[in-house]
Formats: C-alpha cells, structure tokens, sequence
C-alpha cells in the first residue's frame, strides 16, 4: 500500500492536554501520513539538535541541510523515507533498535539494497542465519570496516600507506592544504586536496624558475635569500644615516640636532645601559658628519652592532669586498643589486607550498606521486557502496528507534503531558529545597535565556550545575520550573543536587530567580506574611534608630562670676557663648499629642464598633463573618495568582532555547502539582512527635490561650448557644 493510500485512509485522532488539541500518532498509518497534517496543528515547528535528550548522531541524520536545526520538512522527509523501506510503519511504534529482516521492503530497489547491506552486516558479525539486526551489530561493522585501509570515503591517510617515500608526500600535502578526516578519525587526503596542492606546486616551480634563468634575481647564487633578509632589516636605518650626512653637508649647523641634543644623552644616562636599550635605537646608527662613511664595526650605535655586523658579512663582503666602513655609493650598489632579486619575491605565489623549498616541491613533481596517490583515492572509492549501505541500516535502525520519541516531541507534547516518558527537553530532576523539579532544560546562557521565558508565567530556577571528575570539571546550566509549594526560602546562593537523565548527579547553585506565583496556598498567606514582614522592619528600624541617638547632655556645673579685674589690666577675649538651646513649644507639643490621641481615639473606636458589631450577630454567623474576614484579606491575592497560574506556558522556556513552538502549551494547577513534588513521609512511616530540643513555652502564652478559650466559652454562652444545642439534642 502506497503513503498516499494510507493517507487517504488514516482518520486523524486528537487528545486534549495543555490547552490545546495535539494529534495521536499512535498507528502506523497515522505516522507514515503525517505529511498530509497540517502544520498548524504541530506542537513545534523547528528545535536544536543539541541541548535535548536525544542520540546527536540520530539528530543530525535527520537534519539534512547541517544547520544544526531540525525543521518540520525534515521531519516529514525522515518520516517518508523510513516508511517506504518498511512492509508496516508499525514497528516505528516500538521504539526499540531491533529490525526483523522480513520487515525491510525487498519489493523496491531501496529496500533491496538495505536489506543486502543488512546480511552482509550480519555476516561480518558471526550471524549469517541471524533474523534480525540490532544497531549494536552495525555500530560493530562500521566500527572495523572505518578502521580498515580503505572505507568508502575516499579519503587516504598517510598512516595507512606502506611506501614510505609516498606516506612523506601525503604529510607533505597534509601540511600544506590540509587535511580532511577520514571514517577512522585519521587525517587523510582526497581529490581536491591533491589537485589543490599539485596546482599550487606547478605554479611555485614556475615561479622559482625564473631565478635559474635570470642570473639577476641571485646576486649571491643560494645565499641571496639570507642576505637579501639582512639588507630589508637595516635598510631603512641606513638609508636616515645617509641622509642626516647629506644634510650635514648641506647645512653644517644641522650636524649637532642630527645628533641628538645633549639633553637626550642626559635622559639616557642616569639608566642602566644594554645594547636592548630602547631609547638607545632611535639614535644615528654612528656618528653623523658632511660625507662620512658608515662604520662596520667600531664606532656603530652598539643597539645596531649585531644588524651591521651582519651586513658586513653576509652582504658588504661577498659583493664589494672585506671593508670596514660603507660609502653612500657602496650602499646604492647594494640596493640596486638587490633591487631585482625583491621584485621578484613580491611575485612569490601564495600559500604555504613555497614552505618546502623549490628543491623539495621540484622532486615532488618530478617523482610521479601523484598517479600513485589518485590511485589509493579510488581504490578507497570503490567502497563507497558498501558504506553507504551500511549508513542506510544504521539510518533506519535509529528511524525505529527515536523517531516516534521526536514526534511525540515535536508534532504533539504527547510524552510531556502523558508523564508515559519523559519529554525530550526535560534534562533531569533538581532537589532544592524539601522538593524535585522535574522540568528542568538546560540553557547556554541564564541572561539571554531569562529575558524570554519570563514570559512563561512560570516560577523558574537557574542553576550552575557542576560534575567534578579526574579529567576537570563539567559545567552547565539548567532552568528548573518550581511548581508547588512555597518561594520563602528559594534565594541565590542555596545549594542543590541535579540528577541528569542518565542518573549522574551535579552540585546545583541557585544564581537567578524568576518570580511569579507557584500556588493558591501561598497566595494565601501571601498577606499575613508581608503585614508580618513590614511590622519585624519597622520595629527593627525604630530599635536601629534608637540605639544610633546620641546621649542626653550632661547637666553644665554653674560657675561662680570671677572678680572684678583691676583697671590696668587687659580686658579678657570674650568667650563664645554655646548656643542656647530651643524654647519648648507647648503649643506645638500639645496639638501632637492631641492628634495622637484623636488617631488612638479613632482606631479605638472603630475596634469597639467592629468588635460590638461582631457580638451583635447571631451565634450562626459568626463563623460566616470570620471567613468573610480572611477571604477579604487573602482572596484579592488569591484571586491574582489564580489568574497567573491559569496562564503559565510552556512555549517562553522552550522558545528560548531555539525553539519554535507553534502552540500555547499551559502547565495548569494540577498538572503543575505533577511536576513538582514536596516531600512527604513514606506510607506506613512511624512519627515521633516529641523532640528533645523543642523550645519551651513561656507560661504566658499558657495564661492568654485559658484567657482566650474563656472568652470563646463567655461568647457562646452570651449568645446562648449550648441552650440552643442542648434543645437540638432529641429527648428520650
């Protein structure tokens, strides 16, 4: 039966969850159709192939363009691909990586060809009569068959080679234009890089031969190369000296600033002097006078001794002769012989073949290497069937085991919202607190990730998870949705353990909070703890206040007046006199105290009336009233939270992970309640309730608890309440 066929028979079936219809791909006919669904319906349109919990090989198998992004054509291309090799697409459903062999679809030349490279899998793997092929049998074949001498790719290591002289061209070519990785792991050689490096070679020989036939470009034969490089690194030095004595003799009172000032030898010598001075090679290369010659050797500005005790000898000596000083017309013979042998470089081809030296690249071309080496690509080549084939069984092989796993991910939340598995984003369990958080994902970054997916609604933990191992630490982040109980004591900075999928445990550090409401029974309380919250600060703050007053002033002993003095003395400086503190304002203070006692008043008497109110109603509508009392305070807050938890969303969090979530995925009250677990003793646990260290109760709290049960016992008999119960009671 055609795709088409089974497609025109396949009645789609949807199930509810998370607020929206997600399609049940629970029959194999609803599988191989799943092209003719319309996209609209899917649960996700694209997600990454890393940072989920699925095989990376089988993702990138799916992912045909490598862009390290699953998209939906993909999907429905791996999708077509492993139900036309299939008698049923109902073996997807198993999710198991074992095919039967009379599954395979031998009736189409795909099939065929898979079905063949299954036996011959299965050969090499000591099972010719098996029936059925598990991935283990493939992973072992291609396993030895990528470490033999030749595997189908068409790529040649040098390691496999036997002839040495062809293995040292192949690292040559390896050095050069690099190398591509062979099925082993092993760099390797192909067609391309051979033709790129024999090109490159022929054009360098060209090159080089233009030296052999111009006795110019190689004043001093082989060792124009290593003269030519001491001649560039002075040149430009030699060339001011030069000038400063040309300007000497043009003008003799330039001679002292060309120089250098005294004052620059002064700067120079309160340091301890070496020929690496710094300041030292900004100075003349020598002396500088009217039509002097350059010193080689004493006399040189000792920073630039080494470079013209070169000069001397590699250059000045073999063209001019032995000579102790250069004249400017020896220095111009110099440059005009050199002058072509630079030009001539600035020809040089680019890349790094001319690094093996034009003898080497000459012998390279001249031995034949490359026939050899294309011969090997070939013969390497002719595997390529068989590799293929092999990759086609271990393709499918994964096809039935994880692609309905990505479907249930992907077209519908299936795995999420039924808890049958867990979904592919969900990267483990993080303990914090009293509690596991079971939607945990991991995240590259908390800062780009959090912008995002507060968007969710969700109560959400990041967390720094680190393994430590004897290879290093592993590191990594997840965001972990906190979905029962209670924030008071979640802050940045606790410490927790994550259980990957796998069963590893990392130390987990709480290092960004996203708030929002976690449940009605916070939001309860919510109030009380705030108003209790507010009350600890402000008593803490008049206690702060009160122990950072200064003191009250000591009382000032009251000196007698002194004596009059005599009328020949000097009249004593006047003392400042301390300034005299501020009148009490009876006036101010009274209307305080008034207003105080008007506020206190009024609180009291608006206690009396509700407290007389209060006593006022019948004995039945008490308890009415002091509900109505707590929902008047808790219920605005309950009711807020009420509408953020109906309204949290799966999509933010995933959508910042790279996502493309095509659907509003609601996490409920309930279902919130599934993914997050506070602790609970075990079933059958026996629970001591005394403990040892308990705080003791002070006697007074024992006294206003008696004066509180009184004064319930003085209000229902007011109310004559166990008259009215006593007459309910039926008499014999």
């Amino acid at each position: 039966m055609t795709t088409e066929a089974i497609a025109a028979e396949t009645h789609w079936k949807f199930f509810r969850a998370g607020g929206f219809d997600q399609v049940r791909l629970d029959t194999g006919h609803a599988v191989a159709s799943l092209g003719k669904l319309d996209q609209k319906l899917w649960a996700a349109l694209s997600c990454p192939t890393r940072g989920i919990e699925m095989d990376p090989r089988t993702l990138d198998l799916i992912d045909s363009d490598k862009d390290g992004r699953i998209r939906a054509g993909e999907v429905i291309a791996a999708v077509e691909w492993a139900t036309s090799l299939l008698k049923t697409p109902d073996i997807l459903l198993k999710r198991e990586d074992t095919l039967p062999l009379d599954a395979i679809d031998e009736s189409k030349p795909d099939g065929k060809a898979v079905l063949a490279a299954a036996r011959r899998i299965l050969a090499k793997s000591g099972k010719p009569d098996a029936a059925f092929i598990t991935l283990a049998d493939v992973a072992g074949v291609e396993e030895v068959f990528a470490a033999n001498d030749f595997n189908g790719d068409g790529i040649v290591p040098a390691e496999i080679v036997d002839d040495p002289a062809l293995r040292s061209v192949i690292e040559d070519i390896i050095a050069c234009v690099g190398g591509e990785e062979d099925r082993s792991g092993l760099p390797g050689v192909s067609t391309d890089k051979v033709a790129a490096f024999f090109e490159g070679a022929e054009t360098f020989t060209a090159w080089a031969a233009k030296a052999d036939a111009d006795p110019e470009l190689q004043p001093l034969g082989e060792a124009s190369d290593l003269a030519a490089k001491v001649v560039a690194e002075v040149a430009a030095k030699v060339d001011d000296w030069f000038t400063r004595c040309a300007l000497a003799a043009f003008d003799p009172r330039s001679t002292g600033p060309l120089n250098r000032s005294e004052e620059d030898w002064i700067a120079l010598s309160g340091r301890l002097l070496s020929k690496t001075e710094e300041g030292l090679t900004a100075f003349p290369l020598a002396a500088v006078a009217a039509g002097a010659s350059l010193p080689l050797g004493s006399g040189v500005n000792p920073a630039w001794a080494d470079a013209i005790g070169r000069l001397r000898v590699e250059v000045a000596a073999p063209l001019l002769g032995d000579r102790a000083a250069l004249s400017a017309e020896d220095w111009a013979v110099i440059k005009a012989r050199f002058a072509a042998w630079t030009a001539w470089r600035a020809e040089m081809p680019q890349g790094a073949v001319g690094g093996l030296g034009a003898g080497r690249v000459r012998e390279i071309l001249a031995s034949g290497m490359r026939d050899a080496i294309l011969d090997l690509i070939a013969r390497d080549l002719a595997l390529e069937a068989e590799a293929r084939a092999i990759a086609s069984v271990d393709k499918l092989l994964r096809c039935c085991r994880d692609l309905v796993t990505l479907l249930n991910n992907f077209v519908a939340f299936r795995d999420f919202y039924t808890r049958k598995h867990k979904a592919v984003f969900q990267a483990g369990t993080l303990f914090l607190d009293g509690r596991s958080c079971e939607l945990c994902v991991r995240v590259e970054d908390p800062a780009k990730h959090a912008p995002i997916a507060t968007l969710s609604r969700i109560f959400l933990v990041y967390c720094e998870c680190v393994r430590r191992g004897g290879e290093g630490d592993e590191k990594m982040y997840i965001a972990a949705a906190v979905t029962d109980g209670d924030s008071d004591q979640l802050m940045v900075g606790r410490n927790g353990v994550f259980y990957d999928r796998r069963g590893g445990d990392w130390d987990a550090n709480v290092v960004r909070i996203i708030e929002h409401s976690i449940s009605i029974r916070q939001s309860f309380w919510a109030p009380y703890k705030k108003l209790g919250k507010m009350v600890a600060q402000q008593i803490e703050k008049m206690a702060a206040a009160k122990a950072a007053a200064p003191p009250l002033p000591l009382p000032v002993p009251v000196v007698p007046a002194p004596a009059a003095a005599p009328a020949s003395a000097k009249p004593a400086a006047p003392v400042a006199a301390a300034p005299a503190a501020p009148p009490f304002d009876v006036g101010r203070f009274a209307g305080i105290f008034a207003a105080m006692g008007l506020a206190i008043g009024a609180i009291g008497t608006a206690i009396a009336s509700m407290v007389t109110g209060f006593l006022s109603l019948p004995w039945w509508q008490v308890p009415l009233a002091l509900v109505g009392l707590l929902l008047a305070v808790s219920g605005p807050s309950m009711l807020i939270a009420s509408f953020k938890l109906h309204q949290r969303n799966l999509g933010p969090i995933l959508d910042a992970n790279g996502w493309a979530v095509n659907t509003h995925a609601r996490i409920n009250i309930p279902f919130g309640t599934a993914l997050t677990h506070l602790a609970q003793l075990p079933e059958g646990a026996v629970r001591s309730l005394k403990d040892p260290y308990a705080q003791k109760e002070p006697p007074w709290r024992l006294a206003l608890t008696i004066a509180a049960a009184v004064g319930v016992a003085a209000l229902l008999w007011r109310f004559g309440v166990p008259a009215k119960l006593w007459a309910l009671i039926p008499k014999g």
